[in-house]
């Protein structure tokens, strides 16, 4: 399918528009690209690639194998939850030790080190950046994770105590992350079991423990995978996608994250019984862009999500620098801003050089200004000179011709008119 679509850019793209398209400017990227870009994206919003402005948060960050060392604007980490996938993007100021080979290798395949500034010399803007994805704890997929756990789990109650649990309507498996009430099904592999919700949400947070480790079909976990070590006491990080959604739709919560807010009103959701809580969605009562999917999944998703920030990521319970986001500054921050900023990061070193071959010519233009501007007024002095000359001896020429007229006309008067009584004889 990516070839596919490729393909047809390639082919398509040139003919539609003007601009030079070849097939190496269409690329499927990575998940450490992505990340990268949303990281680049959401910093340059926020303004933390400007080093020139005082700061309070300021970070020290190590450059180089000379043990040299830069104080710089703090950057922000960033947490992206998808329905199938997890990212993690943040700066690590300090290469630090690793305790194995093995270690080091996992490192360097999740560091990306680049430099943002306008020349590859300058490492005022060289940038250390920690970049994971996990595939599979989205929270849509992270259900469905869910719902095989319980029905192998039930399976497996079942034939040790000879039990129908969850084999029929009437004798469901009490789900703890459904809102109390709330009656569903769960089929895999042509089997179905029934579930009925019970709103238990710290008894669910507990259920999601083992998910952590990550699919069984897969070699990822998020307890188990390197993590460059984040400095709790200096950093700030924003949450996107779910991490909004869960806090925002229905516990109208997005902004600042506190741990104890969020686990009482997610607490509260949860014991509220399924006739209530679709009551209160017809009624208004939550965003408008709650549904009935969001209310169905909300108590599980905010366990999930829970589990993901303190277990999965080690959060303190106190960290006071998260917030989570849909709009920073009024605008949807994407990947795609980032890539912009990072295949152009050296354009504005052409662009200075060439200001300053401007700057130069500019100047060479005023002097040239200075100079000839004089002899632009003398030569329109000496035009004026001329033309006045010129209208001078016109005036003289035609004065001298007029008086010539004049005398020719008194001369011919004298010889042509006859004296008085004198006149030809008949």
């Amino acid at each position: 399918q990516q070839a596919a679509i490729l393909e047809d850019l390639v082919r398509n793209v040139p003919l539609e528009f003007d601009f030079l398209f070849s097939k190496s400017h269409a690329e499927v990227i990575s998940g450490k690209q992505e990340g990268v870009y949303a990281w680049i994206g959401i910093n340059f919003v926020l303004g933390r690639f400007d080093h020139e402005d005082e700061e309070d948060a300021v970070v020290t960050v190590a450059l180089g194998d000379q043990g040299e060392s830069l104080v710089r604007k703090r950057t922000v980490g960033i947490l992206d939850m998808g329905g199938a996938s997890l990212q993690i993007a943040y700066e690590v100021p300090d290469s630090g030790a690793f305790s194995s080979p093995q270690q080091e290798e996992a490192a360097k395949s999740l560091l990306a080190e680049f430099n943002l500034g306008c020349d590859v010399q300058h490492t005022g803007h060289v940038y250390r950046v920690y970049v994971n994805t996990f595939l599979g704890f989205g929270g849509n997929f992270a259900r469905q994770r869910y719902e095989e756990l319980v029905l192998n789990q039930t399976n497996v109650h079942n034939r040790l105590h000879s039990q129908q649990t969850g084999l029929s309507p009437e004798t469901p498996f009490l789900d703890p992350c459904l809102p109390v009430g709330l009656e569903d099904t769960v089929a895999r592999g042509g089997q179905t079991l029934y579930v009925r919700g019970q709103g238990d949400w710290p008894a669910c947070v507990e259920l999601l423990q083992p998910l952590l480790a990550g699919p069984n079909s897969s070699q990822a976990s998020l307890v188990g995978a390197y993590k460059a070590p984040i400095d709790f006491g200096n950093s700030e990080f924003y949450g996107f996608s779910e991490f909004f959604y869960c806090t925002e739709d229905v516990l109208r919560l997005g902004g600042r994250y506190s741990a104890p807010t969020f686990t009482s009103a997610a607490q509260e959701y949860c014991s509220q019984r399924w006739e209530v809580l679709t009551q209160r969605f017809r009624g208004g009562l939550y965003s408008a862009h709650a549904d009935q999917h969001r209310l169905k999944y909300q108590c599980f998703k905010s366990a999930w999500m829970y589990q993901v920030l303190h277990q999965g990521f080690r959060f303190p319970l106190d960290y006071p620098s998260l917030r989570t986001a849909q709009l920073v500054y009024d605008r949807e921050v994407q990947w795609t801003l980032g890539a912009i900023l990072y295949k152009t990061r050296f354009l504005p070193l052409r662009d200075l050089r060439q200001e300053n071959i401007r700057q130069a010519h500019a100047s060479w233009l005023r002097l040239s200004f200075v100079y000839n501007h004089y002899l632009f007024f003398a030569c329109i002095l000496v035009v004026v000179l001329a033309i006045v000359l010129y209208l001078l001896r016109l005036r003289r020429i035609h004065h001298r011709q007029l008086r010539s007229a004049q005398l020719t006309q008194l001369w011919l008067d004298k010889v042509v008119v006859p004296p008085p009584g004198q006149g030809n004889g008949p």
